[in-house]
């Protein structure tokens, strides 16, 4: 489809995408409606009505750069205060609890595929990829897409569903700590804090009141990206090599080879080793938390460029449905697992949304709420989800080949 800025249009692509995470930030910090719905959402959305507009394209090589270089330089960016000395007894528990929402993707994925496998052409190949993208994230979908062999318009659509499901549920889980029935039936601490301090008249705009400006030296920016472009750098290069000298010949050898051939897990070591053995010196860089921030709002913009609703409609409204029950049976065994453990409503929220959007969702959640003890966990939840994503949509798809 012809578009009014094309794909060539690297600049302008760019432009378009950082304009439009600069202006969901800004709407975010200054109007409540927008705080509620958050930034990250706001930038995906935005890019979303621009791509069905057709004023930008569905597929481009900026959005491969931002995949490639941007999200990579922005995890350990977010990563720099991981001190696990300070949060391992919060995400020792979130943990838990993300672990039995991943068996509910996993259940879901099986009951989608026997309701609709007469109906949707090679579904098992679709059921690995959301399964695996249902656990991790986007980059599980495409490493199943690549093991089972997927063709191109099931891959395109699998995407577009997976982007929109995943846009809504987050709609969803920002509403559930307001609606009545989950705060009579679960536990709530986190949430009960926010609301003292907004009765005692403190801000209820909690983007603005966790983003308050802060001094910010040259040194603290050029010790940012150094740091971030050092530990992509060494943690790609170690990935590789021992995902080249690891057999994959059996489950034990192929699972050490996932983990430590993979490269966002390794950053993820490599930055809280480095934030727990220095808290003072890595930890207190300021900007680092602002700057990986904003990219990730470029990186939720190029989430929603892909979502064509007008190719979903089209091609395949049934692999909505699809994604639909997968999204569905994750939520209902994470809550009803999660109300039985005695979790706290704000972990199965977060726990939930690390399986189904990722790590970066579900920090964006934990910001917009205010829940600011489960940033960190949430990130590190839902960087394990990369590895363990591959896992279930492998054995989901081998099972169902």
């Amino acid at each position: 489809m012809k578009t009014l800025i094309s794909a060539e249009n690297t600049w302008g692509l760019f432009a378009i995408l950082v304009a439009v995470a600069a202006l969901a930030i800004y709407l975010e910090q200054k109007y409540q409606w927008a705080s509620k719905i958050t930034g990250c959402v706001l930038a995906l959305i935005g890019c979303l009505i621009l791509s069905n507009l057709r004023i930008i394209p569905t597929e481009a090589a900026a959005y491969d750069f931002v995949w490639d270089y941007v999200v990579p330089l922005a995890i350990p960016m977010l990563l720099l205060q991981a001190n696990v000395k300070k949060i391992s007894k919060d995400s020792g528990r979130l943990i838990i609890i993300y672990l039995i929402s991943g068996i509910g993707t996993v259940a879901g994925g099986f009951l989608a595929f026997f309701a609709l496998k007469n109906f949707i052409p090679e579904l098992n190949k679709a059921t690995a990829m959301m399964v695996g993208t249902y656990t991790g994230g986007s980059v599980n979908l495409v490493a199943m897409a690549d093991a089972f062999d997927a063709g191109g318009e099931l891959v395109s659509t699998s995407v577009v569903a997976d982007n929109l499901l995943m846009a809504l549920y987050f709609f969803a889980l920002i509403a559930i700590p307001t609606v009545s029935f989950f705060r009579k039936h679960f536990r709530h601490p986190l949430q009960d804090e926010i609301d003292k301090r907004t009765a005692n008249g403190e801000s209820q705009n909690h983007a603005q009141s966790y983003w308050t400006a802060k001094p910010v030296a040259l040194k603290d920016i050029a010790f940012t990206f150094a740091l971030s472009f050092v530990i992509v750098a060494v943690s790609t290069e170690i990935a590789a090599f021992f995902g080249r000298i690891i057999p994959t010949s059996n489950f034990v050898l192929a699972l050490l080879n996932g983990l430590i051939g993979n490269k966002y897990l390794i950053m993820t070591t490599l930055t809280m080793i480095l934030a727990t053995a220095f808290p003072t010196q890595v930890g207190e860089i300021a900007g680092a938390q602002e700057i990986g921030t904003f990219m990730i709002h470029i990186f939720f913009g190029v989430i929603g460029a892909p979502a064509s609703i007008y190719l979903i409609l089209t091609k395949a409204p049934l692999l909505l449905v699809f994604c639909a029950i997968i999204v569905a049976t994750n939520m209902l065994i994470s809550f009803l697992f999660g109300k039985l453990f005695k979790f706290n409503l704000e972990e199965i929220c977060i726990a939930s949304n690390a399986n189904i959007g990722g790590p970066t969702t579900a920090a964006a959640l934990a910001i917009a709420k205010g829940w600011n003890a489960l940033i960190v966990p949430a990130l590190l939840v839902g960087t394990l989800g990369y590895v363990i994503g591959n896992y279930y949509g492998i054995f989901v798809g081998t099972l169902l080949r």
